[in-house]
């Protein structure tokens, strides 16, 4: 089989990439780096959170507890026994669809009413007693009682 000249070019080069790789690590070889040891590989954080080559001080450590870091939504606080009971105004309500709107006469907050947390028909503009139960969406009014 006769050889072509693109074909002995790519051994020659593959041949000359080989040689040069060979040498190479044979020089790391000789000549180690003393000082690129894996302690140069080290970085460290200081106070304000800038990369540094040097150690912290070991005076500005501050110590925090695991159970103080809250990630996402703070843990639920119950409500106290005065805030059970909320007296509001029904600023909307919707009797064909069954919802609307109580505004929080101390908060003036708005919380959504729905049809089966009613204890006695209510109208817009009615005054009434109720609590509040977080929903999927919210703040829920429940137990809703018309004030007399």
């Amino acid at each position: 089989m006769a050889e072509t000249w693109n074909k002995k070019e790519r051994e020659k080069k593959k041949k000359q990439q080989k040689k040069e790789k060979a040498e190479k690590k044979q020089e790391r070889k000789d000549n180690p780096r003393n000082g690129d040891g894996q302690d140069s590989m080290i970085a460290y954080l200081d106070e304000n959170g800038n990369i540094s080559s040097t150690p912290p001080d070991p005076r500005k450590k501050i110590i925090i507890n695991a159970e103080d870091i809250e990630i996402g939504v703070p843990k639920h606080v119950p409500a106290e026994a005065g805030e059970i009971t909320r007296n509001g105004t029904v600023t909307f309500f919707n009797h064909d669809k069954g919802y609307g709107f109580i505004k929080d006469i101390i908060t003036q907050e708005s919380v959504f009413v729905h049809i089966n947390s009613l204890s006695e028909p209510i109208n817009e503009q009615n005054k009434v007693s109720f609590e509040i139960e977080m929903g999927p969406r919210g703040s829920n009014a429940v137990n809703v009682k018309l004030i007399k």
